[in-house]
């Protein structure tokens, strides 16, 4: 066995079940072994029922004082049962399990293990794990890993596949350089992978995913330095002066450039007349207006004869950016090819012929733009959006489909000075903090899920005057792990509640490029006034017309996501509102949405957001951050990002060779980082 062999050579992987492990994107051993547990349940001590709080997993030890009762309701045989302790009394219930009218007895002491929920006024929990207390007490020294699922895909699953790799895993040799691993100490490599699906226990669990974390932040350290070195002593192939044109689009535009904007700008222009090729990231917050930029940049460039190229994450924002500039730019003659993933087989090879003729001056799409197929003819821009959701390896592609063209990154996620000068050191950072002076300042108020009636009569009123709702639910599917708001249900409620004249769409990552665009095409139109979402919609999407944004289970997300999300509402005339809504009522997650309610700076909130989130919890599940990473988070993780960091310069001092063979395995992975 090795790291490329296929898992189908497991026991109890058969074709169905390896069906679904490739939904997962796992199809070798390595993709096996790298698919780590999303969370970790503990068994701790247990606590009173007058203790427990909704959304938090914990035990409790009951004595039952009622029969075990099964009722019937559209299908599902409801299990539930009455148990007390000295604090009070509580109703537990568990679906289609009838078996558990002869294992649960009348006056028998049990501990439950499970999430209590608030349902019809009072705290209940929903299929609760059962134990005796003799059994209980061996559990405790557990730790039981959860992974993500799909269809046909247990934990247990997992874990038999997993456990069958054991001899591959303990005979991976270490890959980092001997020099790294003697000054720093991490677990051995080996050791980490098979710990983070097997711990021994929680100390154990830290140090695997210290050394794991460690790995993650080295590779992509360490595939950005390979490219600032590949770019440092570039000349300028392509010179490209400000032309005429530029500025009479300035000044046709309904408003004035924000002097952030102008100094980005300026800064762009000398860049991209300099000596040396443009390598620059602008930071700029939710609404800043980075776009308009990369419009002047490409028309500049169009005009000075040669191609430029705008990639963005979505398909959905492609579009965006697509209508954008044929809008702003068609004025002035220049042409522009939209390129994505679902673009039919005949039209795209189509637009590859235009793009090699130079009949498209500026091709704006998706990753598709980085396939073999795709040639240019002197490509001299190169600009990613977002470029926090691609890997180091894409943006390399795709700046490599021309002789060294400038290349700028465009971010709306502010990074704290500290942990920018980090990641990206040897770039040259242009930083538009001043937001346009028409704007609204947002309105917002953090609050539990007691307000949530409250919160739909001022949609409603919204909704009469002409405006539209996002809310946002953390999670798709029922399956999954933790009990979170699942869009299709949630919008089906929704229709309960609102008059049939509303009309609701519901968006989600995994519908079709086709279906999520027609749904945002009909959000744009006003066809659907209040759209319920998953995150799918953070990244750029421009409704003027949507005024609030509801954020449900906020304590699941990063502040720096919650802010990129808050982003979508506030771009037009009308004052606009943002309502976090906490699961939980634990006073510091109340106290770190607080800084959401206090300020609408996102270079603010990324500083508090680094202050406030502090060491890793390596136990609990990860919130949903802003660098892709599998298992880090520059928030968290920041010392262990500062001493990746550190390991990466010392070996670029030492001239070390990251392509040797003795360290093909480094370089595997590092190559492997547009998985970041």
């Amino acid at each position: 066995m090795n790291g490329d062999t296929n898992i189908q050579c497991l026991k109890g992987i058969g074709e169905k079940t390896y069906n679904g492990f490739k939904k997962l994107g796992v199809e070798t051993v390595d993709s096996l072994i790298t698919m780590y547990p999303r969370y970790y349940l503990t068994y701790e001590d247990p606590v009173l029922l007058s203790e427990l709080t909704a959304g938090e997993r914990a035990a409790v030890q009951v004595r039952i004082t009622s029969d075990v009762n099964i009722r019937y309701v559209r299908g599902l045989k409801i299990v539930s049962c009455l148990g007390k302790d000295s604090s009070g009394t509580m109703t537990f219930t568990w679906f289609n399990m009838p078996y558990l009218k002869k294992q649960i007895h009348r006056g028998e002491d049990y501990i439950f293990v499970g999430t209590p929920v608030f349902k019809n006024g009072r705290l209940m929990m929903e299929h609760p794990e059962i134990f005796k207390e003799e059994d209980y007490s061996a559990k405790q020294q557990t730790l039981q890993p959860v992974y993500p699922l799909t269809s046909g895909i247990t934990n247990k699953t997992v874990s038999k596949a997993v456990m069958q790799t054991e001899e591959y895993i303990k005979g991976i040799r270490e890959y980092l350089p001997e020099q790294i691993l003697k000054k720093y100490r991490p677990m051995d490599y080996s050791e980490a992978i098979w710990n983070v699906h097997f711990p021994r226990d929680k100390q154990t669990l830290v140090e695997a995913k210290k050394r794991l974390i460690f790995d993650e932040f080295f590779i992509f350290m360490a595939g950005m330095n390979l490219m600032k070195q590949e770019h440092r002593e570039e000349k300028n192939r392509y010179p490209i002066p400000v032309c005429g044109e530029a500025d009479r689009l300035i000044q046709s535009l309904p408003y004035e450039l924000t002097g952030a904007q102008k100094r980005a700008l300026l800064e762009m222009q000398k860049d991209l007349m300099g000596e040396k090729v443009m390598n620059r990231l602008v930071q700029g917050d939710v609404g800043s207006g980075k776009t308009i930029l990369a419009v002047i940049l490409l028309l500049m460039c169009a005009k000075a004869g040669y191609q430029g190229v705008l990639m963005a994450p979505t398909e959905v924002l492609a579009s965006q950016h697509y209508e954008t500039f044929q809008e702003l730019l068609g004025p002035f003659g220049v042409s522009a090819a939209l390129l994505t993933g679902s673009v039919k087989a005949k039209e795209k090879r189509e637009i590859y012929q235009g793009i090699k003729n130079h009949e498209y001056d500026i091709v704006i799409g998706t990753h598709a733009l980085i396939q073999d197929a795709v040639e240019y003819d002197r490509l001299a821009l190169v600009i990613t959006d977002e470029q926090h959701r691609f890997g180091v390896r894409q943006r390399e592609i795709l700046s490599k489909k021309g002789k060294e063209p400038h290349v700028l990154v465009m971010s709306a996620t502010p990074i704290p000075r500290t942990l920018a000068i980090i990641m990206y050191g040897d770039l040259d950072v242009s930083v538009i903090d001043e937001l346009p002076k028409n704007r609204l300042p947002i309105k917002n108020c953090v609050v539990n899920q007691s307000y949530r009636p409250n919160a739909y009569r001022f949609m409603e009123k919204q909704v009469a005057e002409g405006r539209q709702i996002y809310i946002i639910c953390p999670m798709v599917e029922e399956s999954e792990a933790m009990e979170g708001e699942n869009v299709i249900q949630y919008a089906n409620m929704l229709r309960e509640q609102f008059p049939p004249s509303i009309q609701i769409g519901v968006l989600h990552g995994k519908m079709k490029p086709k279906e999520k665009q027609k749904i945002m095409d009909e959000f744009s139109e006003c066809s659907i006034q209040i759209l319920v979402s998953t995150t799918v919609i953070e990244v750029g999407v421009n409704v003027p017309n949507a005024t609030v944004m509801m954020v449900e289970n906020a304590e699941r997300f990063g502040l720096a996501q919650l802010h990129q999300l808050r982003g979508r509402v506030g771009r037009g005339e009308h004052q606009s509102y943002c309502i976090f809504m906490s699961g939980v009522k634990k006073k510091e997650t109340m106290e770190r949405l607080e800084v959401l309610n206090k300020s609408n700076d996102g270079f603010y909130i990324a500083n508090q957001d680094l202050k406030l989130r502090g060491p890793g919890d390596f136990f609990g599940v990860r919130q949903s951050g802003m660098m892709d990473f599998v298992l880090a988070d520059i928030y968290t993780n920041a010392d262990l990002l500062k001493q990746a960091s550190d390991a990466v310069h010392q070996l670029c001092e030492e001239e070390f060779d990251f392509s040797t063979l003795k360290n093909s395995r480094l370089e595997k992975q590092i190559s492997l980082a547009n998985r970041i």
